[in-house]
């Protein structure tokens, strides 16, 4: 049900990616003193809506299956949907050295705004400055302890906040998620490049909803229109590209906060890339 591909390599190897960007950038903030990160990961989208939290939960538990502690920073402020997909809820414990992060069940860290909420239903009305700042503070406040790979999940598109996270925060990669309509095809790019120009490299492309398969025949149908994911890897040079289904299971896991119970290795090609990381 699932496809993946992984372009520029074989199918039982993938090349060792070594990170050419230094970890402490000029200007972006050193964590808290007592936080231990191995890998931090952006998961950035150029537009909301094509499933770039999901795409961030879903690797943050697979690469948790295969042995790595994970963490994700919720930095999608005004649209936080972390812990719903997790079924996690309560405030972090706060003492006078910093705040941890609320654990999921399989022992996945998280950090979201809604925790610090009085109602998680509570909007978030805040210009962007004051979100660029908590964001900040997820990363210099919280004590991240001994997180093999942490992945962020961005604000959508590619304005102020996006800018201020990749300039605070020394992020090793970055993986774009998109859906296949033309339109989003575009808008990808303007992700792209934008990363270029931060000069963090794209390490993967993941295209949601990419088809849906009927449970009748087994027949695949691409319900969003046809693929550009391809085409576009190969034009900016990223070697791993992922095509998720829409799955009606996937998505009532989520409803129910239950997205660690979801066993479909879907993002394979993506956790060998990342484990293969230098």
């Amino acid at each position: 049900m699932n496809e993946n591909i992984n372009s520029g390599a074989n199918n039982n190897e993938m090349p060792k990616i070594t990170i050419k960007r230094a970890k402490n950038l000029q200007n972006t903030e050193p964590p808290h003193e007592l936080s231990k990160i191995r890998k931090v990961i952006g998961v950035i989208s150029g537009k909301g809506g094509v499933g770039k939290s999901l795409v961030t939960s879903l690797l943050a538990v697979n690469m948790n299956c295969h042995g790595f502690k994970t963490a994700i920073m919720d930095a999608d402020i005004t649209g936080p949907s972390i812990p719903r997909a997790f079924g996690v809820s309560g405030q972090p414990e706060s003492t006078e050295i910093g705040m941890y992060p609320i654990k999921s069940r399989a022992g996945i860290d998280l950090m979201s705004i809604n925790f610090l909420l009085p109602n998680d239903t509570d909007p978030v009305i805040w210009r962007g400055p004051v979100i660029g700042g908590a964001v900040k503070q997820f990363w210099t406040d919280v004590i991240w302890d001994k997180e093999d790979y942490m992945f962020i999940d961005m604000p959508p598109g590619t304005g102020d906040v996006a800018l201020t996270v990749f300039q605070s925060i020394p992020i090793d990669g970055l993986i774009v998620v998109t859906s296949p309509q033309e339109l989003v095809g575009m808008i990808v790019e303007k992700a792209v490049k934008m990363a270029e120009k931060m000069n963090i490299p794209v390490l993967g492309l993941v295209e949601n909803m990419s088809y849906t398969v009927c449970p009748k025949c087994g027949e695949k149908f691409s319900i969003f229109g046809e693929s550009h994911i391809d085409e576009i890897a190969e034009k900016y040079g990223v070697k791993t590209v992922c095509k998720l289904p829409f799955d009606p299971e996937l998505a009532a896991l989520c409803d129910r906060g239950e997205i660690e119970s979801y066993k479909k290795d879907c993002l394979h090609s993506m956790v060998k890339m990342l484990r293969n990381l230098g």
